[in-house]
């Protein structure tokens, strides 16, 4: 009865022992292919302590690792010449049933297969698109910090530019008191300027004034006075022969006596002098008085003078 269990037995231990020699081979393959990547990558390299490094793993870590050969099993042959070891070996195993193919034996073929091609076909793929991901990820984070680090300089510059703003307000209320000191002052001294050149102005329009008035006067005079001087010689024969004998006189250059035309325009003169003189009427001064007065008063009020003048021509503040 112990017969087919031990033939069981002796059946089976080949096939774990071919199991057992496939994982293993299938572990170095994995491996052996991860070594171009990154650290990182490979799960059996990373480590975490939570507690402080020993004094041996320190020692171990600042070891240089010694580099694998690579290929098969670590013997720097290509990984190609697992492909005939394989078939050499499965020949025997499945000719003597140490080895049986079933189910599990092609499913994991399948898996191999769809893991090998994975790996072969889209793995630069996914690793790129990863990548490139974390790429994106990590540009976005860069340009973030960037602008952040823009705000915060610009901040600062402002910051700077601000640390005097105590003694600049200072200064400007400073300079806006000594303004408004100033500011009084002239308006101490400004209404006075300003009475003198207002005070200059009436004098300057009383002078014109009073030189076009005496220019009419002078032009009124002589006319008048040619009138009547051309009608007393028009009129009077021994005028026209005694300023006739004069004009000969002259002309011949002989003694000159007093000119009759000079003579009679003085005695115009004096005659219209006495004449004013005699009669006491100052209605014409006073007409011209109050225009002048009125002329001024108009002047002031529009100009808006700190003075006016009443009917006698005195100035009084307003």
């Amino acid at each position: 009865s112990n017969a087919p269990i031990y033939l069981e037995q002796r059946l089976l231990t080949p096939v774990t022992m071919i199991r057992a020699a496939t994982s293993s081979a299938l572990r170095r393959a994995v491996r052996s292919s991860t070594r171009g990547a990154p650290s990182c990558a490979v799960p059996g390299n990373m480590s975490f302590h939570a507690s402080a490094k020993r004094e041996e793993e320190a020692s171990a870590e600042a070891a240089v690792p010694v580099e694998s050969k690579g290929g098969l099993f670590g013997t720097g042959l290509s990984e190609w010449f697992a492909l005939p070891i394989g078939i050499t070996a499965a020949v025997p195993l499945v000719k003597f049933d140490w080895y049986v193919i079933n189910e599990e034996t092609q499913l994991l073929a399948v898996f191999l297969a769809f893991c090998v091609t994975v790996y072969t076909q889209g793995g630069d793929a996914i690793y790129k698109a990863l990548d490139q991901k974390a790429v994106d990820l990590l540009k976005e984070h860069t340009e973030a910090e960037d602008k952040v680090i823009e705000a915060l300089e610009q901040k600062l510059v402002f910051l700077k530019a601000n640390q005097n703003m105590v003694n600049d307000f200072e200064a400007i209320n400073e300079i806006r008191a000594e303004t408004y000191e100033k500011l009084n002052a002239a308006g101490a001294i400004k209404p006075q300027h300003d009475f003198k050149a207002q005070v200059q102005r009436m004098l300057n329009m009383i002078a014109q004034e009073e030189a076009s008035h005496t220019d009419k006067v002078k032009t009124a005079l002589m006319a008048e006075a040619t009138a009547t001087v051309t009608e007393q010689f028009s009129t009077d024969k021994a005028l026209k022969k005694a300023a006739l004998d004069a004009a000969i006189s002259k002309i011949k250059g002989g003694k000159a006596g007093v000119d009759p035309i000079q003579a009679a325009f003085v005695q115009f003169f004096k005659d219209k002098a006495a004449a004013v003189k005699a009669s006491g009427d100052d209605s014409e001064e006073k007409a011209q008085r109050e225009a002048m007065i009125a002329k001024m008063n108009s002047v002031a009020k529009n100009e808006g003078f700190f003075f006016q003048f009443d009917s006698k021509g005195e100035p009084s503040l307003v």
